[in-house]
């Protein structure tokens, strides 16, 4: 998977939440609440998959920033 900064910068940004959703389902998973901790292990986890893969519109200047990068500045494999 190559992340770019902003990518990191989300990703970092969705863990903050999603870790301590997640730490709880498995906190409530050994004390025996087996559908309320899988229930937000799910969720936690549900967080950072659906951020990694949905595109949502603040993704898409993102994306168009990159490809205009992507274009002016070429690497010099490309030359």
């Amino acid at each position: 998977m190559d992340l770019g900064i902003l990518d990191t910068v989300s990703l970092a940004a969705t863990l903050v939440f999603a870790l301590p959703v997640a730490l709880l389902g498995v906190e409530r998973l050994l004390a025996g609440q087996t559908l309320v901790g899988g229930g937000f292990l799910a969720v936690g986890v549900l967080m950072v998959v659906l951020q990694e893969w949905l595109t949502t519109p603040t993704d898409v200047p993102a994306e168009a920033a990159q490809r205009v990068v992507g274009r002016v500045a070429e690497s010099d494999d490309e030359e």
